[in-house]
């Protein structure tokens, strides 16, 4: 008989399910968040950020700590001192009174112009840094999320399949909605980039980095059956075409067809940055992946000029719409240029604590160029990095700049020195790069749909980056090796399948 006061578990029940059924709570509402979150236009309305963030804010809730080690704990530990840090600002920048900060001299001159007292703040917009507190939120939440769960190596192969064949799902439904009726998303008319294959995102910039991550994922799972097929012991890289083309098995197959799909949802976005930054994305994936199967001498050199080379190729052929673009716009854009040089002036004078979280769309039109076009509201800095110096200050941009450097750091030194157990690492280390990127000439981590994945992902990687790689079996990590037995355990779900 159980203890008064003790909770009761269905009968036959074991300790051990009793403890991993938050566990596998918690990895379903992350999986279902990060299947969905696309969906709804991209989730860039307060609705469906507040909703994101308590899902997973319930998932990080659940999510299991007990077997988090002394470098995740580390890691871990990072991520608290920017979460301690932004929340200071936070409070300055919301505070009737801050201990510390002049407030923004708007306040007085509009109090001497109406001649009406006028409590002062930090921020242009009073209280609009905390209105716009769910989109960071959300990240931090998301990678919290994807570092706790994918500390398991079964549920960390799970997450990079849900990513794949719901990014999959998604490029079909954009390529048929564009063929059918390219004037509506979904149930909404479509306003902009009405050329463009845009999925369920609003701006075809980021659908481009989407599709372009979830081309990154499906290649690393192609890649890895292939490797699966081949003979242990060095590549023979002649013989592979011959040896997969005279019976190409069902999963290379699917993965394959899977890649395309996502590469022509991709390139018909017509984004340049995306498209381009996707493709080194790609070849970053393939050369970590196959790092130990190369020469060792010219093999890195050879990789990267056989990607290029690739690139170009489907550059030339599925990139009809991004060649224009560089035809008549060139590779580069004069008004965000200006844009940025507006911005600069605009954290020269407000370089400790911002303009308040936010607030860009307010505090621009007093910084905005006269070589800027009149036409048009620009709300966004279109360079996340200088948006957070803007709205946050200098020393939370440097911070983020510190997270980011760490966060580099150990997937390259994952991807660099672990034997076995790739995808993860490289999925993330390769999505980084190009969220990262495209974040410094767009606002790709800005947008929910987006950034919910990709964060996700990264956080995963951190976390199987940091489990010794020799402890990793084949077992453990799902994948399925030719003439061996796989473990199926609520623990380690398998991975190794699509």
């Amino acid at each position: 008989m159980a203890p008064e006061g003790a909770p009761s578990y269905p009968a036959g029940m074991t300790q051990r399910t009793r403890i991993a059924a938050p566990g596998r709570l918690s990895a379903w509402l992350l999986f279902a968040t990060t299947a969905l979150a696309p969906l709804p236009f991209g989730s860039n309305t307060p609705t469906a950020i507040a909703f994101w963030c308590i899902v997973l804010g319930t998932c990080l809730v659940f999510a299991p700590v007990r077997s988090l080690n002394t470098s995740q704990l580390a890691l871990a530990g990072l991520a608290g001192i920017v979460v301690v840090a932004y929340a200071l600002v936070l409070y300055v920048q919301l505070s009737a009174q801050p201990w510390f900060a002049a407030p923004y001299p708007i306040w007085h001159e509009a109090a001497a112009a109406l001649g009406v007292p006028l409590s002062p703040s930090i921020s242009i917009a009073r209280n609009q840094p905390w209105f716009e507190l769910g989109r960071p939120l959300v990240c931090m939440l998301a990678i919290g999320c994807g570092f706790l769960v994918g500390t398991d190596r079964g549920r960390a192969r799970q997450l990079l399949k849900v990513i794949a064949w719901s990014g999959a799902a998604y490029a079909l439904y954009g390529i048929l909605a564009h063929l059918i009726d390219p004037t509506h998303i979904l149930w909404r008319e479509k306003e902009a980039y009405l050329p463009y294959v845009t999925g369920a995102f609003i701006n075809h910039n980021t659908a481009a980095a989407y599709f372009g991550s979830c081309a990154v994922v499906w290649s690393l799972l192609l890649w890895e059956r292939v490797r699966l097929e081949m003979p242990r012991g060095p590549l023979q890289w002649r013989t592979i075409p011959s040896s997969l083309l005279s019976s190409p098995p069902t999963k290379i197959v699917v993965a394959f067809a899977n890649l395309f799909l996502c590469l022509a949802a991709m390139f018909m976005t017509g984004s340049r940055g995306g498209v381009v930054l996707s493709l080194l994305a790609l070849i970053v994936a393939f050369t970590a992946f196959f790092r130990r199967d190369l020469p060792r001498r010219s093999g890195l050199v050879n990789a990267i000029a056989g990607g290029g080379a690739v690139a170009l190729i489907l550059l030339q052929f599925m990139g009809a719409g991004i060649n224009a673009r560089f035809d008549i716009q060139g590779a580069s854009d004069e008004g965000r240029l200006e844009t940025y040089r507006s911005t600069l002036r605009m954290i020269a004078d407000h370089p400790w604590f911002g303009t308040g979280q936010g607030t860009f769309a307010y505090a621009f039109p007093a910084y905005r160029s006269p070589n800027i076009s009149m036409w048009g509201v620009w709300d966004i800095a279109h360079n996340t990095l200088l948006e957070i110096a803007s709205d946050m200050g200098i020393p939370i941009a440097t911070l983020v700049v510190v997270a980011w450097i760490v966060v580099f750091a150990v997937l390259i030194r994952s991807a660099s020195t672990r034997r076995r157990d790739l995808v993860v690492p490289v999925a993330a280390l390769s999505v980084a790069i190009l969220g990262v990127l495209h974040s410094l000439i767009d606002f790709t981590l800005q947008i929910p749909g987006y950034a919910i994945v990709a964060m996700a992902l990264i956080g995963t990687g951190l976390a199987q980056s940091l489990v010794a790689s020799g402890d990793i079996t084949p077992q453990k990590s799902g994948i399925l090796v030719k003439n061996q037995s796989r473990v199926n355990t609520d623990e380690s779900p398998p991975g190794g399948d699509f």
